[in-house]
């Protein structure tokens, strides 16, 4: 019984934990993608000598991303894009899934 007490302490104690790394790994992967997104959207203006408030949509850039794939936020949110001088957005960026966090 006490075996099954020590095992239900250390349960509580590192389920938090992991969902909070968990959280966390997620919240990197969303702004490592945005900031692959604006690497690709600047790339993209240079070569194509656009100016910063040119319209940029994923069609344009989609040959500057790895894979040629639009990326995937990992909590399901849709990244936006506007002119090629404001930084890519992501739906979630109240939980932090922003670049300018």
């Amino acid at each position: 019984m006490i075996v099954v007490a020590i095992i239900g302490l250390l349960a509580a104690v590192a389920i938090p934990n992991f969902l909070k790394s968990r959280t966390t790994a997620q919240k990197n992967t969303c702004i490592a993608n945005l900031r692959s997104i604006d690497g690709a959207v600047q790339r993209w203006a240079v070569e194509n000598k656009m100016d910063s408030s040119t319209p940029v949509t994923f069609s344009d850039i989609l040959d500057y991303l790895k894979g040629s794939q639009k990326p995937v936020c990992p909590m399901s949110g849709t990244y936006t894009l506007t002119i090629v001088g404001a930084v890519p957005v992501c739906s979630q960026s109240a939980l932090g899934h922003s670049l300018a966090n």
